[in-house]
């Protein structure tokens, strides 16, 4: 198996500056339209936790806007042979001192790229 083969990390990165676009431009169905559309998607917010698509679908589209500026860094893509990735990274609001973290798991499907399993945690400030 070849691990972080240039152009697979390509592609997830398009994938996931697509979910992330989605996502600050607060279009719920776009967002859930980057989840494998399954049952079995798992998604672990900061204070919520969705098991299967449906569930991802409902929770998007009752949220409010993420807040303004939303940045982030340290995002890292690994790669797993052709068809399964790992995307991490931290996110931080202007004005705001907590720093949040995200984990998704990426398996290119037939339709594409999909996420199969998220976490998005905080780090308390110091």
């Amino acid at each position: 198996m070849r691990i972080d083969r240039p152009e697979v990390v390509a592609e997830v990165a398009a994938a996931f500056a697509g979910y992330e676009k989605a996502l600050v431009d607060g279009d719920a169905d776009l967002v859930a339209g980057y989840f494998w559309e399954s049952a079995a998607t798992v998604r672990y917010g900061i204070a919520d936790h969705q098991v299967g698509y449906a569930e991802q679908l409902a929770w998007r589209r009752a949220q409010s806007p993420l807040p303004p500026g939303r940045k982030l860094r340290d995002t890292r893509i690994s790669t797993f042979g052709t068809d399964c990735a790992v995307t991490t990274t931290f996110f931080t609001y202007p004005g705001r001192r907590v720093v949040g973290r995200q984990s998704q798991t990426w398996i290119r499907f037939p339709e594409g790229w999909r996420i199969v399993s998220a976490h998005v945690s905080e780090i308390p400030p110091p």
